[in-house]
C-alpha cells in the first residue's frame, strides 16, 4: 500500500514514517505539517491529486490544550476543519482516511469511573470539558457525517520515545530536581505510539473501519505514572502527590481518561499492560540515544 502521513513532524507522525520505512511491501510519504496544511483545502485536494495514496493517516492536529482556552479559532481550523477538507478529499479519490482523537472527547467526570470501570467504550457518550476536546469531538463529527472510508483510533496520554510528552517530561525535570509535584487525582492509561501504530496498522490490514480505541490496560493516576518511570529508571526523584485543586491549568483536565479495550480485542489484539509499555518505550530511547 501507498500511504500519506500529514503531521509527520509530530509524535504519531514520526513513529509512522519509522515503522513504514522498515515495512516490506509499503510506500510512505511522510509530509510534515508546514510541507501539508490541511487547513487548506486546496492544498489538500492537489497534494492527494498528486500523490494518489491508498491511505491518508492523518497525524496533523493542534494539540496545545492549554492554548486552545484562548485561540480556539485555530484548534477549530486544525481539528475540525482540516479533518472535513481530508475526509472530503479521500471521499473524492477513493482514499481510505485514517484519524486519531483522544480520551479528551468524553466527559471525564470522576464519577463515570463507576459507571464505566473498564473505560469509557467507543460508543460512550461525548461530551468534552475543554476547548480542545471540544475540537477534536468536531473533527469525530465530520469524519463520521462524511462519505469517506474512514478509520478513528482514539488514545489517551500519548507517549513516544522522542517529542514533547509526560515520559520525557518527567525524565528531564526529573534529572534536574530532587522532587516533582504530579496530580494524583486524574486517572487513566498511557497509549504509546509504537503500539498504536502497530495495531493501527493491523486494523487497516484486516480492512477495518469505524471507531477502535488503542490504549493499555491498567488504571494509573499521573503520580503513579511518574513514581513508575523513575522507578524502571532507577533515578532518585521523589514525587509529591498534589491534587487538580493544586495544580490549577488554563483548560479544565478530565479527573477519568480511561478508555475501554474490549473492541480491539475482538480483533485478536491484545493491549499491552502500561508497564511493560513504559519499559518497552524506555528501551526504544536508549536504544535512540545509543544509535
Amino acid at each position: 500500500m501507498k500511504f500519506l502521513i500529514t503531521g509527520a513532524g509530530g509524535q504519531l507522525g514520526s513513529e509512522w514514517a519509522k515503522f513504514l520505512a522498515a515495512a516490506e511491501g509499503h510506500k510512505a510519504i511522510a509530509l510534515t505539517s508546514s510541507e501539508m496544511d490541511i487547513t487548506d483545502p486546496e492544498c489538500v485536494m492537489s497534494m492527494l491529486e498528486a500523490k494518489r495514496p491508498d491511505v491518508v493517516v492523518n497525524c496533523a492536529a493542534y494539540t496545545a490544550v492549554d492554548q486552545a482556552e484562548s485561540e480556539p479559532e485555530a484548534a477549530f481550523r486544525a481539528n475540525r476543519d482540516g479533518v472535513r477538507h481530508l475526509s472530503d478529499a479521500c471521499a473524492e479519490n477513493d482514499i481510505m482516511l485514517v484519524h486519531y482523537s483522544t480520551d479528551y472527547v468524553f466527559p471525564g467526570k470522576a464519577e463515570d469511573r463507576s459507571k464505566y470501570p473498564k473505560g469509557y467504550p467507543e460508543t460512550a457518550n461525548r461530551a468534552p470539558v475543554n476547548r480542545y476536546g471540544d475540537s477534536k469531538l468536531a473533527g469525530e463529527q465530520e469524519l463520521e457525517k462524511s462519505e469517506a472510508k474512514w478509520l478513528l483510533v482514539r488514545v489517551s496520554w500519548l507517549c513516544s520515545a522522542s517529542g514533547t510528552n509526560f515520559v520525557n517530561t518527567m525524565i528531564r525535570l526529573g534529572n534536574e530536581r530532587e522532587e516533582l509535584s504530579v496530580v494524583d487525582d486524574q486517572i487513566g492509561s498511557p497509549s504509546f505510539t509504537f503500539d498504536v501504530v502497530d495495531k493501527t496498522m493491523t486494523l487497516l490490514e484486516k480492512e477495518r473501519t469505524g471507531t477502535f480505541h488503542v490504549s493499555c490496560t491498567g488504571v494509573v493516576s499521573w503520580a503513579d505514572f511518574a513514581e513508575e518511570i523513575f522507578e524502571q529508571l532507577n533515578m532518585d526523584t521523589g514525587v509529591i502527590r498534589v491534587t487538580t485543586a493544586e495544580y490549577p491549568t488554563a483548560a479544565v483536565r478530565p479527573a477519568f481518561s480511561l478508555l475501554a479495550t474490549e473492541k480491539i480485542r475482538s480483533e485478536g489484539l491484545i493491549p499491552l499492560q502500561w508497564k511493560d509499555g513504559l519499559r518497552k518505550l524506555l528501551e526504544l530511547k536508549k536504544e535512540t540515544y545509543e544509535d
